[in-house]
C-alpha cells in the first residue's frame, strides 16, 4: 500500500484551482464497459472557488461550495456542476470580496465604508458561515449540502439548484453538527454536535431525525436530542468530525484538539479571527472514548475509556462481537491539529516542499500493543487501571511513512454497525491524494489502484443488485489527470480486486472533492 510514486511536476496543484460552473451537462467519452445495472447519479461536494476579487481563501476548507454530478443513464454519462447559492457565495460575488469568515480565512469590513462604519462593523461580530462544501446526503426525501456549522442547504439533486437554507438551531440544541451522520435502514438519521449543557458547560448532543412521517411533513421539524455526553473540559469542547454507531451503541471519540470557547467568543466580538485560530491542542488529556446506548438512549458514565493522543476525522466502522465493541478509525498520532497542514499555501507548494511540510505533521497511527483482548483476530488491548479507567491500545491495520488511509467507505447498507471485512479509502501521499486502496481489516491485505499524475477522490461503494458477498459491487471515484486531453473522469472499479471496468472522461478540470453520495 505504500506509494512509491513521486510528483515532481506538481500537477496536483490543478485540483486546488478555481473553476467555473457549467451552463449545462456535458457528455463524457466512455472507455470500457459500465455495468448495465449501474444507473443513477454520483453527487460530490468540494471547494470550487479559491479567490474572490483580489482576496484569496487561505485554507482547503474555505473555497466556495461546488456541487458536482456524474449522471449514468442507459450506458451514457454526463457531468454537471454548479456553485451552491449560499449567503457566503452570493454576498462574496456581489461585493467581490470575502464577506463571511471561513474556516481559515477572516472577513474584514468593507474598505469602501467610512471609518465609523468600519469601526462598528468590527464590533458587530462575525457571522457563522453556511459554505456547505463538505458533504451532500439525503434527509428523508430531500438532499442537503452541509458543512459543520448549524446551517445546511437544501439542493435539487437533478438540477443542482439551491432551494433553501436551514438553521438546525431552530429545531435542536446544537451549535453545529458533523458532516458525517449515520442512517438506519428506515431512514432514521443520527448526528452529533457540541452544545451548552448544565451550568453553561460545554457538552455533546447526539441527535435524531426521524424517517419521513406519514403526513409527508419535513422530518427535520421533528428532530430531537437523544442523549447528552459530557465534555472533559468545561469551556473547551473537542473538535468532532464523525462518530461511530453499532446496532446498540453510539461511540464518540473525544480527541485532544480543543475549541477554545473564549477565543471563539472573542472572534464574534472582534473581527480578524478565524475558526482555525480557535483550535488548540491539549497535550495532557490523551484521547477519551465515550459510549451511549441507543435503546433506551443513555450515557454509559460508568465506562471510562482512554488512550494516547491522536487526531481523528473519519470513523471507518464499529461493531459488537462477543461482548466487545470494535472501533476502526483513521487516526493520526499526537495532539497537534492535522488541519494546520492543509492551508492552500502548503498543499500548492512544489513537491519537495510539500514533502518537507508533511514530514513535520502528525502521522497515521503506528503499530504497538500485545494481545490481552480475547477476540482471536485482533491484537488490540484493554487494561483496567486502578482509577477505574480502561486504557486502550490499538491494533494498527496500516501504517506507512508519510502515507495515510483516509476518506474511508464501506458497504454501508450491509455492514454499518456490523462485523465486516473490507474498507475502501483514499491513499494520501504527503497529504496529496494519489491512489485508491482496498483494505481487508481482518487480514490487513491491501489492493491498490494508482496511475501516474492522477488524483482520485474518495471511492464510493455501490453494491451489485442481489449481491451476497460484501465486496460484490463497484467503486466510483472522480479522477483528475491534469495533463490529459480530457483531464476529468469518473472511474468505475470492480470492488473485488480494483480492476478498472470503465471510465467516463470529460474535457474539463475538476477541483478536489471531499465527500458525497450515490443516488440510485
Amino acid at each position: 500500500m505504500v506509494s512509491r510514486v513521486e510528483h515532481p511536476a506538481a500537477s496536483y496543484k490543478k485540483i486546488f484551482e478555481s473553476v467555473e460552473e457549467l451552463n449545462e451537462p456535458i457528455p463524457a467519452v466512455i472507455t470500457g464497459v459500465i455495468p448495465s445495472w449501474l444507473g443513477g447519479s454520483l453527487l460530490r461536494m468540494g471547494p470550487g472557488l479559491f479567490e474572490v476579487g483580489d482576496e484569496h481563501f487561505q485554507h482547503l476548507f474555505d473555497g466556495q461550495a461546488l456541487i458536482h454530478k456524474f449522471d449514468l443513464k442507459n450506458g451514457q454519462v454526463t457531468y454537471y456542476r454548479k456553485f451552491i447559492r449560499t449567503d457566503a457565495y452570493v454576498r462574496a460575488m456581489t461585493e467581490n470580496r470575502v464577506v463571511i469568515t471561513e474556516f481559515g480565512t477572516a472577513a474584514y469590513p468593507d474598505p469602501c465604508k467610512n471609518i465609523f462604519s468600519r469601526f462598528f462593523t468590527y464590533f458587530r461580530g462575525i457571522e457563522v458561515t453556511d459554505n456547505c462544501l463538505v458533504n451532500v446526503y439525503p434527509i428523508g426525501e430531500d438532499f442537503y449540502a452541509v458543512t459543520e456549522t448549524n446551517y445546511i442547504t437544501k439542493v435539487d439533486p437533478d438540477s443542482l439548484e439551491t432551494l433553501k437554507k436551514v438553521d438546525l438551531c431552530k429545531y435542536l440544541s446544537v451549535n453545529g453538527v458533523t458532516a458525517h451522520p449515520h442512517t438506519e435502514r428506515d431512514g432514521t438519521l443520527y448526528n452529533i454536535g457540541n452544545c451548552f449543557g448544565k451550568n453553561m458547560s460545554l457538552a455533546y448532543n447526539i441527535v435524531k431525525i426521524p424517517p419521513v412521517p406519514k403526513d409527508k411533513s419535513d422530518p427535520i421539524e421533528k428532530s430531537q436530542v437523544l442523549v447528552q455526553l459530557p465534555s472533559s473540559e468545561r469551556l473547551k469542547p473537542s473538535y468532532v468530525h464523525s462518530f461511530g454507531m453499532t446496532d446498540n451503541y453510539f461511540v464518540f471519540v473525544e480527541q485532544p484538539v480543543k475549541i477554545n470557547l473564549l477565543k471563539f467568543l472573542s472572534a464574534w466580538s472582534f473581527r480578524g479571527a478565524t475558526y482555525m485560530d480557535c483550535f488548540e491542542p491539549n497535550a495532557s488529556m490523551g484521547t477519551w472514548f465515550h459510549l451511549a446506548s441507543k435503546e433506551p438512549a443513555g450515557y454509559l458514565s460508568s465506562h471510562k475509556f482512554r488512550t494516547s493522543a491522536f487526531n481523528l476525522f473519519h470513523h471507518i466502522n464499529a461493531y459488537e462481537d462477543e461482548g466487545f465493541i470494535v472501533v476502526d478509525l483513521c487516526a493520526w498520532k499526537g495532539h497537534e491539529f492535522v488541519y494546520n497542514y492543509l492551508y492552500l499555501a502548503n498543499v500548492k507548494e512544489e513537491w519537495e516542499e510539500v514533502k518537507k511540510a508533511a514530514a513535520q505533521a502528525p502521522q497515521p497511527e503506528e503499530d504497538r500493543g500485545k494481545n490481552l483482548v480475547s477476540l482471536s483476530y485482533t491484537t488490540a488491548t484493554a487494561v483496567l487501571h486502578s482509577d477505574g479507567t480502561i486504557w486502550l491500545e490499538p491494533e494498527v491495520l496500516f501504517s506507512g511513512p508519510r502515507q495515510a488511509f483516509e476518506f474511508p467507505q464501506i458497504n454501508y447498507s450491509k455492514c454499518c454497525g456490523k462485523k465486516y471485512s473490507f474498507a475502501y479509502g483514499l491513499g494520501l501521499n504527503h497529504f496529496i491524494p494519489d491512489r485508491i486502496v482496498k483494505l481487508n481489516v481482518q487480514t490487513k491485505e491491501t489492493w491498490v489502484w494508482q496511475e501516474e499524475d492522477s488524483y482520485p477522490s474518495e471511492p464510493l461503494f455501490v453494491p451489485s443488485p442481489g449481491a451476497t458477498e460484501e465486496d460484490d459491487g463497484v467503486l466510483l471515484s472522480i479522477v483528475v489527470k491534469p495533463g490529459a486531453q480530457r483531464p476529468g473522469s469518473l472511474l468505475v472499479l470492480d470492488a473485488r480486486n480494483l480492476t478498472e471496468l470503465a471510465r467516463a472522461e470529460v474535457n474539463t478540470i475538476i477541483p478536489i472533492t471531499l465527500h458525497g453520495t450515490y443516488k440510485p
